[in-house]
């Protein structure tokens, strides 16, 4: 089995992906070199997105990332100038000199993901680009990388890897809306609790925990199966369901999750945005609110 089957065994790609379709030819001559094929599968079957909450996938298509485009990074002028002044620094030239890094993704904890454009492109090595300016090189292309991260087989002294006991995962970056649901306590114990908030919810996968020593510290990250709904579980501070889900969902995920709540013994006592700010209305409160309007200008003048 290839790199690339193993890795849609391992993490099937998404059935809509986000910015994973436009002209190559186009890419390549903005760039000045012929990017793999490899590169190019990666990006059109999975799309700008992150596997694990850890790496994070660019491709050239699209305007949702920084400064307006969601693209490969190609360094500009000063960067390459930059490495040329400073070789210490940057053991390696930044595209686009001859034999340069080119940025094709990054991880959650600020490193670059980086093909080295020397020799034929098929042969092009990742290096991983450390936020701390450490480097390392891996003998494969982007999938085979991907793949053996995502099956923990990858050797790294720079990546993080995923729990060992989660199954890998991948997801579409677009538009969220983020609430957080104040939860009544329960005559249940909150492993009964988790368990009927899960059964409510079900098909779920885990995308990670957190527990103190105290018993009342804890904190689990789960995931919907069937709807994109990224949720954590959470007490005492307080105990909250917080939720992130696509905007098109907020009619669908209020009753799903106000039934979930009753299976759990609780009651939603407040739901309010990401920043704390109530919202009274719950028919409405899963909906992105409008700003508030701008408070009228007095005039000091008499």
């Amino acid at each position: 089995m290839t790199a690339r089957a193993r890795l849609v065994h391992l993490v099937p790609p998404p059935i809509d992906p986000v910015d994973a379709r436009g002209d190559w030819a186009a890419v390549e001559t903005a760039l000045g070199v012929r990017l793999p094929d490899d590169y190019k599968w990666l990006v059109e079957a999975y799309g700008w997105g992150e596997f694990g909450d850890v790496l994070h996938l660019r491709t050239p298509f699209g305007t949702n990332g920084c400064n307006g485009h969601n693209g490969i990074e190609w360094q500009k002028a000063h960067p390459a100038d930059s490495a040329a002044r400073d070789r210490e620094r940057y053991p390696h030239p930044l595209h686009p000199a001859p034999g340069a890094l080119l940025v094709w993704g990054a991880t959650i904890d600020a490193d670059r993901l980086c093909l080295l454009t020397a020799g034929a492109p098929e042969d092009w090595p990742i290096v991983v680009w450390s936020s701390e300016g450490w480097y390392e090189t891996h003998p494969m292309g982007a999938a085979e990388f991907v793949e053996r991260w995502t099956d923990g087989r990858l050797v790294s002294r720079l990546l993080a890897s995923m729990e060992p006991d989660l199954a890998p995962w991948f997801n579409t970056f677009r538009p969220r809306t983020h609430r957080c649901l104040r939860l009544s306590e329960s005559r249940f114990a909150h492993p009964v609790r988790l368990r009927l908030l899960r059964e409510a919810l079900a098909p779920t996968v885990d995308r990670g925990r957190w527990e103190s020593d105290a018993e009342d510290e804890w904190q689990h990250h789960l995931a919907t199966v069937e709807h994109d709904w990224l949720l954590t579980y959470e007490a005492p501070h307080p105990h909250t369901i917080r939720v992130d889900f696509p905007p098109e969902d907020a009619d669908l995920i209020l009753p799903r999750l106000l039934a979930a709540v009753r299976h759990m013994g609780c009651e939603v006592l407040r739901i309010t945005t990401a920043a704390g700010i109530p919202l009274p209305d719950p028919d409405t409160a899963m909906h992105e609110q409008p700003p508030a309007p701008a408070a009228p200008h007095v005039s000091e003048h008499r």
